[in-house]
């Protein structure tokens, strides 16, 4: 045999050696195969909080439970809009997901208490009601409409921001403000002395831009990522809302799982929503020194100016929860 063609058998055998070996520990880190494989979906980018904190979440579960259950997140609403995914949830075509309170609301109208205007003194205030007794309460409750409620996530405050100052309540008269493409966002600006004017989220920075409406509302990082800092420069802080976020399992995924996978899911569910609220803070935080460093200029609503806006309130708290007036109420009294 002639030397050069032993040469290539001996590299071709050692290749051959590699390969196999390689596969030999591919599959030794792949461990066995996972008894569930879960569809989990997200309607954010996967950079976003929420998204990071159902990544965390899939990885503690697939870690505690030694690869027997595996969670696929679907960012960047791969598996649908949020209605979709709820009725998909319903029916169990997807296992997981992270939804809005105000679309769950249109599915349980009992949530709307939870989102009401100028409820919350603040963020810690908010978090004292939903991690305590009323915030279990809502939890269970989604359980009559085929979904098991595992924890809360946070999707921050939304303030208005305008091309004009506003300091107290009666700045807002004769404003025209863009909201979201809901009644109750309607009702709660035109109580304000304002005037509503819907408009897709699309339409906002032109809208700014061109002075056909006055101002709008959103959160820090919204309100950043968007450059509407560039066209409507006062930020008037008074975290009008704050509308959690609820992470949820299919009813007929729950049923499927153990007792013991039960307590994992509830335990990792709890701690990627710890995980998630830090980098909500993280995130808000950062988008408002931007804002603030490239111009903005911040007024801040007093705790006096908040007690008169929940006095004017009034009318828009009996329309949507005249059936939750205590519930409300306790809220309310929570400090």
């Amino acid at each position: 045999m002639k030397k050069g063609r032993k040469i290539t058998i001996y590299i071709f055998i050692i290749m051959s050696l590699g390969i196999a070996l390689g596969i030999i520990v591919g599959n030794l880190k792949k461990g066995p195969e996972p008894e569930h494989i879960f569809l989990y979906a997200e309607n954010q980018s996967e950079t976003y909080p929420t998204s990071m904190g159902a990544f965390y979440f899939a990885d503690l579960v697939e870690e505690k439970t030694e690869g027997r259950i595996k969670i696929m997140v679907y960012p960047d609403a791969e598996l649908g809009r949020e209605a979709d995914v709820i009725t998909q949830l319903q029916y169990g075509g997807i296992d997981f997901a992270r939804i809005s309170l105000s679309q769950l609301a249109e599915v349980d109208s009992r949530l709307n208490v939870l989102q009401m205007p100028y409820l919350y003194d603040d963020a810690n205030h908010m978090w004292k009601v939903l991690d305590g007794e009323i915030g279990e309460k809502f939890l269970n409750e989604i359980s009559d409409y085929d979904m098991v409620g595992l924890s809360w996530y946070d999707a921050g405050a939304r303030s208005f921001y305008t091309s004009t100052p506003i300091k107290e309540l009666s700045d807002f008269n004769g404003l025209s403000i863009r909201v979201q493409q809901s009644e109750l966002m309607v009702d709660m600006v035109n109580a304000l002395g304002a005037t509503a004017v819907p408009l897709s989220y699309e339409e906002v920075y032109s809208a700014l831009e061109l002075k056909t409406i006055d101002g709008a509302e959103n959160n820090w990082p919204s309100y950043e990522d968007t450059g509407h800092y560039r066209v409507a420069e006062y930020f008037y802080e008074d975290e009008h809302t704050r509308i959690p976020e609820m992470q949820l399992c299919s009813s007929h995924t729950w049923n499927l799982l153990s007792d013991e996978d039960k307590e994992i899911i509830s335990e990792c569910a709890r701690l990627s929503a710890e995980y998630e609220r830090t980098l909500w803070s993280e995130r808000e935080n950062s988008s408002k020194m931007e804002a603030v460093e490239n111009g903005v200029k911040v007024t801040y609503c007093s705790a006096s100016e908040k007690e008169k806006t929940r006095e004017l309130m009034s009318p828009v708290y009996e329309k949507y929860c005249s059936n939750y007036m205590e519930v409300l109420n306790s809220i309310i009294n929570e400090k």
